[in-house]
């Protein structure tokens, strides 16, 4: 029963490793790498330059890239999401449905909804382009909306998975191809 967990904790191992050593690696080119931190509700790079005092658009680098990056993950799996759905190890399947479910959603929700809880990321994406907090939250659910679109029309089917489930189901209708008379 545990082993179908297996591939779902190794994904979120996997994103924690790339969002949060993202937002290290660039904190370390900028010098403002202080430490990680370990919570019971997740992972925290600490950064030398307090909140109050960050300007620059370096802060839009050291806080964006990293959901930039595994968007991009997620984007580049989504477009190989047939030969990826077929691969014989139930393992590395289910690994890639994840991953792609997984790297679409959670950084659209990081900085759509999320800042209504946590604040994160956008602090620092809206301190370094100059532009307003609901510009950035707006622009992410838009992207959020529009990926979880994608999954569920053209993922969800691929993997077998079907579901009534009210966070997937569909906003909009696929359309069937029409048929013409000759």
């Amino acid at each position: 029963m545990l082993r179908r967990y297996i591939p779902l904790v190794a994904v979120l191992a996997l994103f924690v490793v790339i969002h949060e050593g993202t937002h290290a690696v660039v904190a370390l080119t900028f010098d403002e790498f202080e430490a990680l931190r370990v919570h019971p509700y997740g992972f925290e790079v600490i950064f030398r330059t307090p909140v109050d005092a960050r300007a620059g658009v370096e802060w839009a680098y050291i806080s964006g890239l990293s959901n930039l990056i595994t968007l991009a993950i997620g984007y580049v799996l989504f477009a190989l999401r047939r030969p990826l759905s077929t691969i014989g190890s139930k393992f590395a399947r289910a690994m890639a449905y994840w991953v792609t479910v997984l790297f679409m959603l959670a950084d659209a929700l990081n900085l759509s909804l999320g800042p209504f809880i946590y604040g994160g990321d956008v602090n620092g994406i809206v301190r370094g382009l100059g532009i307003s907090r609901p510009t950035v939250q707006i622009a992410f659910f838009l992207v959020l909306m529009v990926n979880r679109e994608l999954l569920i029309h053209n993922v969800l089917p691929l993997y077998g998975i079907k579901t009534r489930h009210i966070m997937f189901r569909p906003l909009l209708k696929a359309q069937t191809p029409r048929q013409t008379r000759l």
